[in-house]
């Protein structure tokens, strides 16, 4: 599956950029568009295409400029809903209608830019520990991988690989036989899984967690968003939460953005958001070497690949997909 060629997914929110980085104009590739990023007059984000209506001169390479975009290369202007609202060369004659670019669904969620290229079929996920004071929320890492969407989906919620991936952070390779989950549905967005995981509570660990070294479990509520969000709510025995969310934004065919934050029921005095951070960017880039070794045309079809038991959530997220692709979403 190549996401590119299905227009089905620019019908679905996207984070994109961090709305710390809008300070000045900003470009973003999404599904092989790019964007024009910035903030408007009342300091909320717009994406128009980045392609100048004159001389296709990248709009974001221009200035904000009350409010609207200024293109660099003639001083043309375009508010958020992609309307010339200014240009240079005429005075105070009327801007031709046709002066406009393609703009694009555009708003700030928990401190990110999301961007819809198209009508949206699903609201941006919601996520009550975001809004809740008892949580704090850590920005982890925003950059590029060279995988497929899918491919990190489907390992966000594959049991079967932590003890090996993840021997060097959490996993007990001992004990590969992977358990079974407490509940699985699948859901109108995507689907939700419960499960307890036993995971070696190393040194490293140890002061995240508030815990002694050595067994503990983690019980986990991995949640599926279509296409390629999911969220791991995991509690501790001693009540800890940890909440990660990650997106993997498709950039292009073969790359994906990703983008992670945590939210946890503890405070920067109890653990500290450096080290909560290493010890989850261990663990990534732990699957990030696997992820980028895959192939990145995921094929929806269920029988192009060999399976097991754990593999069904992501058997489940094939057939879905294929439906929306398929018009039966």
């Amino acid at each position: 599956m190549l996401v590119t060629q299905q227009p089905i997914f620019k019908r679905f929110w996207y984070p994109v950029i961090p709305i710390s980085a809008l300070t000045t104009p900003q470009s973003f590739q999404l599904l092989g568009e790019n964007l024009a990023l910035w903030l408007d007059e009342s300091g909320k984000p717009a994406a128009v295409r980045d392609r100048c209506c004159h001389r296709s001169a990248k709009l974001s390479r221009g200035e904000v400029i009350q409010g609207a975009i200024r293109c660099p290369y003639h001083g043309w202007s375009f508010n958020a809903v992609g309307v010339c609202v200014q240009v240079p060369q005429i005075g105070e004659e009327t801007v031709p209608k046709s002066y406009r670019v393609d703009a694009y669904h555009c708003q700030e969620r928990y401190g990110y830019v999301w961007v819809c290229l198209d009508e949206p079929l699903l609201a941006i996920p919601n996520l009550p520990e975001a809004a809740d004071s008892q949580f704090r929320q850590i920005p982890e890492f925003y950059e590029r991988w060279h995988c497929a969407g899918l491919r990190l989906m489907e390992n966000s919620f594959d049991n079967a690989h932590p003890h090996f991936v993840h021997a060097k952070t959490f996993g007990v390779e001992q004990e590969p036989v992977p358990p079974q989950p407490d509940s699985f549905e699948e859901t109108d967005f995507g689907l939700r899984m419960h499960y307890v995981l036993p995971v070696f509570n190393s040194d490293v660990q140890k002061q995240n967690l508030q815990m002694e070294a050595g067994r503990t479990v983690r019980i986990s509520e991995g949640t599926w968003f279509m296409p390629f969000i999911r969220t791991l709510k995991i509690t501790y025995p001693n009540g800890l939460i940890h909440l990660i969310f990650t997106a993997a934004t498709p950039i292009d065919d073969r790359s994906s953005q990703i983008i992670q934050f945590c939210l946890r029921n503890d405070t920067e005095e109890a653990v500290t958001a450096e080290s909560i951070v290493a010890f989850d960017r261990a663990v990534t880039l732990e699957d990030r070497t696997i992820l980028e070794g895959t192939e990145y045309d995921v094929s929806l079809s269920v029988s192009a690949e060999q399976h097991m038991a754990t593999d069904k959530p992501g058997i489940v997220m094939r057939r879905k997909l294929a439906a929306l692709v398929r018009g039966k979403g």
